[in-house]
């Protein structure tokens, strides 16, 4: 029986404007690796990023500490993380963590577990980070692809993204606060209208529609949020220049890429991406900020690699 396994499992972006805690896309941006070796005792973190190597505050760790408890595993496990997610800007980073640890304790101790029940575990971890179990972005990081999050019972639906779907990720360079997701949740109403809401689910509908048919443009024409996106985007400097910028550089939607501060704009193969790009990082220069800027596209999901 194998000693350690290595799993990689990819960036991704949630929510897609209306579809908050429910849709979730992988993005091939960036990606984490997780080791997981059978050694000692207990669960002990092994990473050279400035992340938490406590379990109980390690994203992967607390994944790690359910699938112990639950299948009642005697080894102890060492879990070497590898980070390539961007921390705290809106790009699933402890969700690629918790994907790729719950893959591999499946897979190193046999568990044949299901899709569900992988990312049932997974979205366990994100308690580290948001202070919430939610599944949206470990959903997208385990299967890749569009995902829709249905809950009670927990029920996973992917779909093939459209071939020509391209992204352009814009992400500021500025200090994000500490529990960041959990902030960005905070300030989302607890109370919405009616007409709000029925706005918001035909653009949700439509998106589910564009993924299905693999229309790009109709999904990016329906990345439009009236709920979430006008409650936090003051917490991210120069969000409606950005915005305005990428849609007149011809991109088809722009939304805030999960909690942000990171934003995304939709687009196809016939779009000018680098000019999406130019105009989205001049829209933050206007708040006096910097951005990296990824071009990317949907990913498959969380995989075994080679040792």
């Amino acid at each position: 029986m194998a000693k350690s396994i290595t799993v990689r499992a990819p960036s991704s972006t949630a929510n897609l404007g209306p579809g908050f805690d429910v849709f979730g896309l992988a993005l091939d941006a960036f990606f984490d690796e997780v080791k997981i070796t059978k050694k000692g005792k207990g669960i002990k973190i092994v990473t050279s990023d400035s992340i938490p190597t406590s379990p109980q505050k390690n994203t992967a760790g607390l994944v790690a500490k359910n699938m112990i408890q639950k299948f009642k595993i005697k080894d102890g496990i060492e879990i070497k993380i590898k980070k390539g997610v961007p921390a705290g800007f809106g790009m699933g980073s402890s969700a690629a963590s918790a994907a790729a640890t719950a893959m591999a304790i499946n897979k190193l101790f046999k568990l044949n577990l299901d899709s569900n029940s992988l990312v049932e575990f997974a979205g366990m971890g994100e308690k580290a980070s948001a202070g919430t179990v939610h599944y949206d972005n470990v959903a997208a990081s385990i299967l890749g692809g569009f995902v829709i999050v249905r809950k009670n019972p927990l029920d996973v639906i992917k779909i093939e993204p459209p071939r020509d779907l391209a992204l352009c990720v814009a992400i500021p360079k500025f200090a994000v606060p500490a529990k960041k997701t959990k902030v960005s949740r905070s300030v989302i109403p607890s109370k919405i209208s009616i007409s709000d809401s029925i706005l918001n689910l035909a653009n949700a509908a439509a998106i589910v529609v564009g993924f299905m048919k693999k229309d790009s443009t109709l999904i990016g024409k329906s990345i439009i949020d009236v709920i979430v996106e006008p409650a936090r985007q003051h917490m991210i400097p120069g969000f409606s220049k950005v915005k305005k910028n990428a849609l007149n550089a011809g991109a088809l939607g722009v939304t805030i890429s999960g909690a942000g501060p990171s934003v995304i704009a939709f687009a196809n193969k016939s779009s000018n991406l680098k000019k999406i790009s130019s105009s989205m990082a001049k829209g933050f220069a206007t708040a006096n900020k910097k951005c990296d800027i990824v071009i990317c596209r949907p990913s498959k999901g969380a995989a075994v690699i080679k040792n």
